[in-house]
């Protein structure tokens, strides 16, 4: 996809006789900049796109590709999982190994990335942190979601990144947990049963009324679309709520947490 948007961002520069100096200075980029774009090696923003645009006189055909360029920030792996997130009408997670990606903090997302092995370039790891703080916006839309989060105690426990990005993000997971359209549970450490020790995975339900179901393991992920693979998420997923605190007694006890040295 950068490759197609590169090539068509070159040809109409070209064809309005702009050298990539002088499409830089109107859209506040180097020339370089705008080599990389062109060659696919950079993801361009969403605001230079409807820049070139507008100063190519595009006609909207580069506006048009900005949500699939866009998609191109997430790993391979995950963009098929981003796209049905994002036309979600309701959202359901459970995390037993981090905290999940829509209830990050920037600085928690960052020490994720940062822990991953082999390393990961810096760029690449500020671009992935860009792209989970950008997925956060589908929680806080107009039309958002109605979402429901059960969160294993060990993962609020776990001090990724140092004690005060800890605190950082139980603190913003209370701050999301107040929104109306939002619900987080805690799964605490002493229950005899959990129905979710096969590891973790987003329940969607698209504004079509398709049901989808996602699992990642080690960079592999599945989206799972056939009913009855879905049918058995959703048991589990209810099955996993109920054996949870309740949200009001979750919100108490990441309270707790946080008061704990």
């Amino acid at each position: 996809m950068l490759c197609v948007f590169g090539r068509q961002l070159k040809l109409l520069r070209e064809r309005a006789g702009m050298d990539r100096a002088r499409l830089g200075a109107l859209s506040g980029y180097s020339a370089s900049t705008i080599a990389s774009f062109e060659q696919g090696r950079r993801i361009p923003p969403p605001k230079f796109i409807d820049q070139a645009d507008d100063v190519l006189g595009a006609g909207g055909v580069l506006a048009a590709s900005k949500e699939e360029v866009a998609r191109a920030h997430y790993p391979a792996f995950f963009r098929d999982a981003a796209r049905l997130e994002a036309e979600a009408v309701e959202l359901h997670v459970y995390a037993n190994q981090a905290v999940p990606g829509l209830l990050q903090t920037e600085e928690y997302a960052r020490a994720v990335f940062m822990m991953m092995r082999p390393p990961v370039d810096d760029g690449l790891i500020e671009q992935r942190v860009g792209a989970r703080l950008a997925r956060q916006e589908v929680l806080t839309s107009r039309d958002a979601p109605l979402a429901s989060f059960v969160i294993d105690e060990a993962v609020l426990r776990r001090p990724i990144g140092g004690r005060a990005i800890l605190r950082g993000q139980l603190e913003y997971v209370l701050l999301m947990g107040a929104r109306r359209n939002i619900e987080i549970q805690v799964m605490p450490l002493d229950r005899e049963e959990n129905a979710g020790m096969a590891g973790p995975f987003t329940l969607i339900e698209t504004k079509e009324g398709r049901r989808i179901a996602y699992a990642e393991v080690q960079n592999v992920s599945r989206v799972q679309t056939e009913r009855d693979r879905v049918r058995v998420l959703e048991a589990k997923y209810g099955i996993i709520r109920a054996q949870a605190l309740p949200p009001r007694e979750s919100l108490a006890y990441v309270q707790k947490l946080l008061g704990e040295p």
